[in-house]
Formats: structure tokens, sequence, C-alpha cells
């Protein structure tokens, strides 16, 4: 259907086994449909196709059981606070995202600069962004798939050039919430000020002065990145632990040695011409199961793929 649709625009689909297959032939069918879920998820055009939106709304809900009915869904914001909707289990992210933004007042056309994602809050403080919600995803259905992670379903920004917070300074609904993400990033030590700074910050917050908190935040190291959780990686040789920051244009790693030195590593996202998302599973009985991403990247003019891993 989406080759009646789109033509040439929509990649090749991965041709069938038509005998038994081995275990590594199954491997390599699986890899390839991940590959061809991943290019074709790159055309906002298809992913925004009813045929698309259709298909994958009917295989989550038949692969959870979910049928469509009213339903009670909590929306988080960075301070802590939520907002309830009632809505339908078949409502996409998208919709409810817009839902959520417009009861906050906020201006239609900065729906776009916002997100819906899945997170985690810990014991210890720490806060684990999840993934982002796909405009197509049900995050009812979602949820309900994620219940032993205990995922919470929250709005945070969506861009990566920190300047752009200057767009959404005269709404007062979008000012609010970036002003909550950032004191909830200061909190959670996902950006680095100095002492100072942090004196200023605190002086600033104390007395509500949003605009200059946000005018000062936007100087300091990390502001407006995301923080996953610590990765292994194979950079700069195999095996060694690392803390990603991923924005402005970059993916920043501190990467723990093993001889306990740091060494600071920023990957430019110019200098990178291919990625690719693996599935791994568990590596043996017992383990999380862990993802694989390998992204190639040009170095003093030489071309080397570095691999991340991280458990579910």
């Amino acid at each position: 259907q989406l080759r009646q649709l789109f033509g040439s625009a929509v990649p090749a689909f991965p041709p069938k086994f038509y005998l038994a297959m081995t275990k590594s032939m199954a491997d390599e069918r699986w890899s390839q449909l991940e590959q061809y879920l991943q290019n074709v998820t790159l055309d906002s055009n298809i992913t925004n196709s009813d045929i698309f939106r259709g298909f994958f709304q009917k295989l989550q809900q038949d692969t959870f059981k979910i049928q469509t009915q009213r339903a009670f869904l909590d929306v988080y914001l960075a301070d802590g606070s939520n907002i309830r909707l009632e809505i339908q289990t078949s409502d996409t992210a998208e919709r409810i995202l817009k839902v959520t933004l417009c009861k906050m007042g906020l201006s239609r056309e900065l729906i776009k600069y916002f997100s819906l994602f899945f997170f985690q809050d810990h014991d210890d403080g720490a806060l684990s962004v999840v993934k982002k919600v796909a405009e197509f995803e049900l995050p009812y259905v979602s949820l309900q798939s994620m219940k032993e992670l205990h995922c919470k379903l929250g709005i945070r920004k969506w861009y990566m050039d920190p300047s752009l917070d200057t767009l959404l300074m005269d709404c007062t609904a979008s000012l609010n919430l970036l002003y909550m993400q950032a004191i909830q990033e200061v909190r959670r030590n996902w950006v680095k000020p100095t002492e100072e700074q942090m004196q200023e910050l605190e002086f600033l917050q104390k007395k509500a002065k949003k605009v200059k908190f946000l005018e000062l935040i936007r100087e300091m190291q990390f502001y407006g990145y995301v923080r996953l959780d610590p990765c292994i990686c194979d950079y700069p040789e195999g095996g060694c632990s690392a803390d990603i920051y991923v924005g402005n244009n970059e993916i920043h790693c501190c990467i723990k040695l093993p001889t306990n030195q740091t060494k600071e590593v920023s990957f430019k996202i110019n200098r990178l011409r291919s990625w690719q998302v693996t599935f791994l599973g568990a590596t043996k009985d017992g383990e999380e199961d862990t993802l694989e991403l390998r992204f190639e990247y040009n170095d003093s003019g030489t071309w080397q793929w570095i691999i991340l891993y991280t458990k579910q």
C-alpha cells in the first residue's frame, strides 16, 4: 500500500526466505526488518499517512489486546505536577500533545517545539529519559506495555539548539515549560554551572525572574542537552563506561578509561554520515536486554564506527 501511494520513495522490503530458516538467517532478516522500519520512518510524508498510522495503531492495540474505549491519562510536567486528560485509548501522541498544550494556553504555532517523552524517576533523584514518543504511537497502550518499568508520560522541549529558547519567551505557557525544565535539569545535575553561576541561578529562582534565569542558564555547559543513562562504549578502547549528553549538534561523551582517568570527547553531528540501532536482546540468562547504537564518524579524515551499548 505504501508503494502504491509513494512509489520509489519507499525503500525495498526485505526479501523473504521460502525455506526453513537457520538461526543466522532469522537474525539477518530481523536486522533487515529493523533497518527497513528505520528507513521508512525517516520520511515524515510516510509516517503522517493514514495507511502508515492506521497500520501501527491497529498493530499496537492488537498486540496488547486493548480495545478503543475511554480512559484517563496523566501527562507530567518537569516540576512534578500533572495534567489529567480524558482520552480514547486509541489517541495518538500527536493528538494528546496538542490537547495538553492547548489546555495550558500554548500558542498552536509553538506546539512543534515540544514533544512527549517516557521517563523514569529514580529513588536516588536521577532522571532517565526512556524514549521520545513517536507521533503515531498510542501513549496509553505503550504505558500498559511498559508497566514493569514504572514509566511516566511527560512533556519536554524538542530541539537541540538552546538559542531557540528566545522564540518561546513571549508566550507565558511556553516560558513556564522552559523554566520548569531548566530547574529540573539543574536539580538533576544535567547542567554544569560554576559555584558563582549556581548562586546567581538560586537568586533568580527565588525572585521568580524566569527570563533572566533562562538567559543565564543558556551560557552553561550541557544546558538543553538530553542526558542518557550511562553506557558502555568502544571508544577509545573497548569496555569503557560513558555518560552521554546529546544536544547542540553534538554527542558529548564523558568516558571513564580503564586507568580511571576521564576523557571528554565531542562527536559533531555534521561529521557523522550513518547510524544504526540494533536490539541485541539478553546476551546471557538473567541479563537485561541490550541496545546497540553505532554511528560512522569522520575522525581526522578517517571514517570509523563508534559503538555504544545501553541496558534496557
